[in-house]
């Protein structure tokens, strides 16, 4: 295959992979069931500031930016550039469906089907990440971090990386609990999102759209 198709084939698979994950974070979003670490992260830091959650996310995405470029040694201005340009469509769909979801009653179904949802919705980001990270054309920047931790001191192994890329997270979630004594946005699809994300990723590799490789660039 030569570069051209091969670029078209990585760019086709990128667009399924942003509707992929706008949509199951969306699920999550909607099913009031537990965000992942890194939104809820944003939500409490978001209570804690009363800055509106938009804002604290870009900065957030902003923050992990810079540590990608420490992690990486060097400060890649076309992948910095990448992955702010993904935050941004990444946001306005998730915040669309969402809405659209809340619009047509989602919260009204019974908490078991929100549930199921919830789970659905965690199941689809960690495919739809292992699907961007293949393509490796744009990342979110949280995601990048994943992938780089992932690649260059973890071996490969997606579901020890992911956990470790949880612990800037994790501690903004307990330094804002330690400060408010309260916590948001926490919930069963958290745990599910830290326990079974980076597996979901991994198993996806393997067995979703297997054609596609990865392109390492760390």
């Amino acid at each position: 295959m030569n570069k051209k198709s091969d670029f078209n084939k990585r760019l086709f698979f990128l667009a399924i992979s942003i509707v992929l994950n706008s949509f199951s974070s969306a699920l999550t979003v909607a099913s009031h069931c537990g965000s992942a670490l890194w939104t809820a992260s944003s939500v409490n830091l978001s209570e804690w500031f009363n800055f509106p959650l938009g804002t604290v996310l870009f900065v957030e995405g902003i923050a992990v930016v810079i540590a990608n470029g420490l992690l990486l040694k060097h400060f890649d201005w076309h992948r910095m550039l990448g992955n702010l340009v993904f935050m941004v469509p990444f946001s306005y769909l998730v915040g669309a469906i969402s809405s659209g979801l809340d619009t047509h009653g989602f919260l009204n179904l019974p908490l078991s089907v929100r549930i199921i949802a919830d789970a659905l919705g965690i199941v689809g980001i960690g495919v739809a990440v292992s699907i961007y990270q293949r393509a490796n054309i744009v990342l979110h920047p949280n995601d990048d971090l994943t992938y780089i931790v992932r690649f260059k001191f973890m071996n490969g192994k997606a579901a020890v990386a992911q956990w470790v890329s949880y612990i800037p997270a994790i501690s903004i979630i307990l330094l804002t609990f330690i400060v408010t004594h309260h916590i948001y946005s926490i919930g069963l699809g958290t745990i599910l999102a830290f326990i079974l994300q980076g597996a979901v990723t991994g198993w996806a590799d393997r067995h979703v759209f297997t054609t596609l490789k990865h392109h390492l660039n760390v």
